[in-house]
C-alpha cells in the first residue's frame, strides 16, 4: 500500500458492515488509525479481527454517547458519517415516525458528530485541520428517485448540511465533502431486495435486475470502489477540495 493515509487518525460511524466497513478496511490499508463504531457489537467484533482496528460500539442517534465518544477519541484528522437508513415509499406512505427517524438518524447524528469532533480539528484549538466525509446519495437532490421520499429528503439536507460547513470552516483548516453513491451492493441492499420482493411478490432475482438495470452501467456499485474515494477525501491529495458532492454511481444521474 502506498500509506497515503499515514499519520492520520479517523472516526467512522457505522462501520460494522457495507460501505462503512469498506472504508474502514481501506483507511487501515493505507496506514490510517481507525476507530470504528457501530451499534452492532457482533459486527463490530468482525472488523476488528479483520483489521486490528480500535472499536467501539456507538449508537449514532445518541447525543451523549457521540459526546463521550468524541472525548475518548481525542484529536481525529478524519470524521467519516456512514450511519443511515433507507425508507421505501412515496410522501402518501411517509409517517410522522418515519420522518422522525430518518432525519435523526441520516442528518441529525451527522450534525452532532460534527458538533462533536470539529473543535478539535480546528488548528487555532491545537488540531491540524481534517476532513469531514458525510454519505449522502445521488437520490435526493440530485436525482429524484421513486418510492424513495423521505431517504431522498434526508439525503438532500446532507448535501446542505456539508455544503454549509465547508463554507464556515474553509478558512481554518477543515474541509467537508458529501459522498453520493447510485446503487451499491451490500447487506442493506440485500434486505431492501428482500422487502420488496416480499411486499410486491416478485423474485428475488426480479427486483435485482430492476435496481440493476437503472443504472447505465449495467452493474450495481461496489463498496470498495466508494471506499476508495473516501480514501482520496481523507487523504492530503484532495487538499483543495471542500464543499463538494461527489456523485459516484454508475452513471446514474447523468
Amino acid at each position: 500500500m502506498s500509506q497515503r493515509l499515514q499519520g492520520k487518525t479517523a472516526f467512522i460511524t457505522a462501520a460494522g458492515q457495507g460501505i462503512g466497513r469498506a472504508i474502514a478496511e481501506a483507511f487501515v490499508r493505507e496506514g490510517a488509525t481507525v476507530i470504528a463504531t457501530d451499534i452492532n457489537a457482533a459486527l463490530l467484533h468482525g472488523v476488528v479481527e479483520a483489521t486490528g482496528c480500535r472499536a467501539q460500539v456507538m449508537d449514532a442517534t445518541d447525543a451523549v454517547a457521540i459526546r463521550a465518544a468524541a472525548a475518548q477519541a481525542g484529536l481525529v484528522d478524519v470524521l467519516v458519517n456512514a450511519a443511515g437508513y433507507v425508507h421505501a415509499g412515496t410522501v402518501l406512505d411517509c409517517t410522522e415516525a418515519d420522518w422522525d427517524f430518518a432525519f435523526n438518524l441520516n442528518v441529525r447524528s451527522q450534525f452532532r458528530t460534527i458538533q462533536a469532533f470539529l473543535p478539535g480539528m480546528l488548528a487555532e484549538n491545537g488540531g491540524h485541520g481534517g476532513s469531514i466525509i458525510n454519505l449522502a446519495s445521488v437520490a435526493g437532490s440530485l436525482k429524484g428517485a421513486p418510492n424513495r421520499f423521505v431517504y431522498g429528503s434526508t439525503k438532500a439536507a446532507v448535501i446542505g448540511l456539508t455544503k454549509a460547513v465547508a463554507a464556515d470552516f474553509i478558512t481554518r483548516g477543515v474541509r467537508c465533502n458529501a459522498i453520493c453513491p447510485g446503487t451499491v451492493e451490500s447487506p442493506s441492499l440485500r434486505d431492501r431486495i428482500a422487502a420488496q420482493a416480499q411486499a410486491s411478490g416478485q423474485t428475488l432475482a426480479q427486483v435485482e435486475a430492476a435496481f440493476i438495470a437503472r443504472q447505465p452501467m449495467g452493474r450495481l456499485g461496489r463498496t470498495s470502489e466508494i471506499a476508495a474515494l473516501a480514501v482520496y477525501l481523507a487523504s492530503d491529495e484532495s487538499a483543495f477540495t471542500t464543499g463538494t458532492a461527489q456523485v459516484i454511481d454508475g452513471g446514474w444521474s447523468n
